[in-house]
């Protein structure tokens, strides 16, 4: 604990970027670019976290190619993209606040119904949510993701992004690797965690070469996944020294939960059963009443609640900052979190609620937030993301519907 932790919101420096304070609005599905594009809804919906006095605001999961898609919508970094995320950096910087492109290549979650291509993971994977077959990686193919990841970042460059961030979390394609259940290779990059490590440490290495002190490079890292035998802190641990020790990261934002098992565990709180089934084909609503709760994990909230895991992360850093996400929605969690000893703090799901929220905690500390952590949110993703207690959301946008529950079906 730091008897003299850093004020809140003054100025800091992040790499070669300074941002007016050290709250980071987290990525969450959007839902706004339907057509794989920037759109004004997109835009409005980050100017909104500009305006309402967050430090950064970061661009949920823009893919680094079509095949790495998880979801219908999704920005494809390319050379298409780049008018549209022009505007869209131009118009968080005209609110005051920096802007972040969180990169990302899906895997074991990429659907073969959006990609057109059979998935692909470390070794050859069954993904025990939705049944999907993942064919094993070729090195090739290794190298060809790595270089995809740094021509992303190049286009996140050109596009006047203040950082990137580099989805290594969730059991997407670089975190599969770090998990010794599905990596089960037998080349160097598998084996010992170190091998595990090689491929995050050579998209890190590489995006770094390429953007060089231009931006700010983030990771997100699992701490652990919650899918028994796979990824845990204690190799976790190892993952973070050796990216540190490479230098190439300006930040590292520690995450938990998957994208494969029980979800619940990244976002706690009440599980949306209900609502999750009125988006799924007919018939598999049925199913999804009748297990859905026990299939995305009962995880209850408490406030703060990756803090036990991450602050074992802090001493382990010597030249990389640190994000602590999950669970703050007040003053009271942020100076928590900084007197711990991490650098910044990441709001999600309370920013959803009121995008405003971080200048009434810097203008009264009492606030509270709205937020009730019902997770109703999670269901908007299949179509335009938005809290559901907003009225001017809600009702003012578009529908959360088919999307995605046509891709299921």
């Amino acid at each position: 604990m730091s008897p003299n932790p850093p004020e809140p919101f003054s100025p800091v420096s992040l790499g070669p970027v300074t941002l007016r304070n050290r709250v980071i609005k987290a990525a969450t599905s959007e839902g706004r670019s339907p057509h794989g594009l920037v759109t004004d809804d997109l835009i409005a919906f980050h100017r909104a976290f500009a305006d309402g006095g967050v430090g950064m605001t970061t661009v949920a999961y823009c893919c680094v190619s079509p095949q790495g898609a998880s979801a219908p919508g999704q920005i494809v970094m390319n050379e298409a993209a780049l008018p549209g995320l022009r505007r869209l950096t131009e118009s968080v910087h005209e609110g005051g606040a920096a802007i972040s492109a969180q990169l990302g290549h899906a895997g074991v979650v990429a659907p073969k119904k959006l990609t057109g291509v059979t998935a692909v993971a470390p070794s050859r994977f069954v993904n025990p949510t939705s049944f999907a077959y993942c064919r094993q990686i070729t090195r090739d193919e290794i190298r060809s993701v790595t270089a995809q990841f740094a021509a992303a970042a190049q286009i996140a460059v050109d596009a006047g992004f203040d950082a990137v961030e580099l989805h290594f979390g969730h059991l997407y394609l670089p975190s599969s690797f770090l998990s010794p259940l599905i990596n089960r290779r037998k080349d160097d990059y598998g084996g010992s965690i170190d091998n595990r490590s090689r491929f995050v440490r050579e998209i890190a290495a590489r995006v770094r070469d390429t953007v060089g002190g231009r931006i700010a490079v983030i990771a997100k890292l699992d701490m652990d996944d919650g899918l028994p035998g796979s990824i845990w802190i204690d190799e976790a641990l190892r993952t973070a020294a050796l990216l540190d020790a490479d230098g190439a990261l300006d930040a590292l934002e520690l995450t938990q939960g998957s994208s494969v098992y029980k979800p619940m565990y990244l976002f706690r709180g009440d599980v949306p059963v209900r609502e999750f089934a009125t988006v799924m084909p007919p018939a598999m609503r049925p199913a999804v009443r009748l297990v859905g709760k026990q299939t995305m994990g009962v995880c209850p909230y408490q406030d703060l609640y990756m803090l036990d895991a991450a602050r074992q992360f802090v001493p382990v850093m010597r030249n990389t900052k640190l994000v602590l996400l999950g669970g703050i929605t007040e003053r009271s969690h942020i100076e928590t979190g900084l007197r711990e000893g991490f650098d910044f703090v990441a709001m999600g799901r309370a920013l959803l609620r009121e995008p405003d929220l971080v200048n009434r905690i810097r203008s009264d500390p009492s606030t509270r937030s709205r937020c009730t952590h019902n997770n109703k949110c999670m269901v908007t993703v299949f179509g335009r993301t938005h809290c559901v207690l907003d009225p001017d959301q809600r009702y003012g946008g578009v529908s959360p519907v088919q999307q995605r529950g046509e891709l299921l079906a």
